[in-house]
């Protein structure tokens, strides 16, 4: 989380990227850089008329939000141009340590639906983990993180980073066995995961429960535990494969980041092995 990576458009639902990214500053040194991406236009002048909205736009934002940062964290922009989820996730790219925070709502007098069009685009089209906000107040400060666990095995390797998150904040991580079914089998299987990762969290000091949502609806029961339990954010990841319990995958993963009331932190899947990801933090 060194580099924070934050696309705006100067609308008011875009600046909850910076809120969030400016509250992070608060715990952590990071360089946050705000980013803007241009339409590519043949028609004469539009590009440099765009450019320069951008520019006055963010030497506003930085003489406004500056005061803002933690000790020992900066504030910087950078304009570019092209398709926005690309130029997004290139730039978080150029860093080997970086995050990427956005509003999956906004509008600019350029280009309509800027993020709300390409807030998940952002999410499949990256490695990088990706906080997603919707029109909720940004949280002050988080205390409590809901990390479902699914019976996939990919479900496990947001493990490390959500405990490096909760680390960070001093937060208590809810691990939540997450299931459609009622089937023995697979339920005494998801405890065994569930265990193995309070484990892994327990080495690591961090803070934790454990709860289960059993229902028809996953979805719909994570999300009302989250509210419930006042969290103020849900750590999912993004896998390319097929699920039993049909959560946390493809469409169900964009469901959670369109229907969260709070940050939702999505990590990418990858094909590693369940040692690998319960390495340690800084494996």
């Amino acid at each position: 989380m060194k580099n924070i990576i934050v696309p705006i458009d100067f609308s008011v639902d875009s600046l909850k990227g910076l809120e969030f990214a400016l509250m992070i500053s608060k715990y952590l040194p990071v360089k946050i850089q705000l980013v803007y991406v241009q339409r590519k236009t043949d028609v004469p002048g539009n590009s440099d008329e765009e450019y320069k909205f951008a520019d006055r736009n963010f030497t506003k934002l930085v003489q406004e939000y500056s005061s803002g940062l933690g000790e020992n964290s900066q504030l910087s922009y950078i304009i570019k141009k092209g398709k926005v989820y690309q130029e997004i996730t290139s730039q978080a790219q150029a860093f080997a340590d970086s995050l990427i925070i956005a509003s999956t709502h906004g509008a600019s007098g350029f280009e309509e639906l800027f993020i709300g069009s390409n807030a998940y685009r952002i999410v499949c089209s990256t490695n990088k983990p990706v906080i997603t906000i919707r029109r909720h107040p940004v949280p002050q400060k988080i205390t409590k993180i809901v990390m479902p666990i699914d019976i996939s095995i990919e479900s496990r390797q947001k493990v490390m980073y959500t405990a490096l998150f909760a680390s960070v904040f001093g937060a208590e991580v809810h691990v939540v066995l997450v299931s459609s079914s009622q089937n023995k089998k697979i339920l005494s299987r998801l405890n065994g995961y569930v265990a193995q990762v309070c484990n892994y969290l327990k080495t690591n000091n961090v803070k934790y429960v454990t709860a289960s949502v059993i229902a028809k609806s996953p979805i719909q029961g994570l999300l009302q535990y989250t509210d419930e339990n006042r969290a103020e954010m849900i750590s999912i990841i993004n896998e390319d494969g097929e699920g039993i319990t049909d959560l946390i995958i493809n469409g169900e993963a964009q469901q959670i980041i369109s229907k969260s009331p709070v940050p939702v932190l999505t990590i990418r899947a990858k094909p590693h092995t369940i040692k690998e990801s319960f390495s340690t933090f800084g494996g």
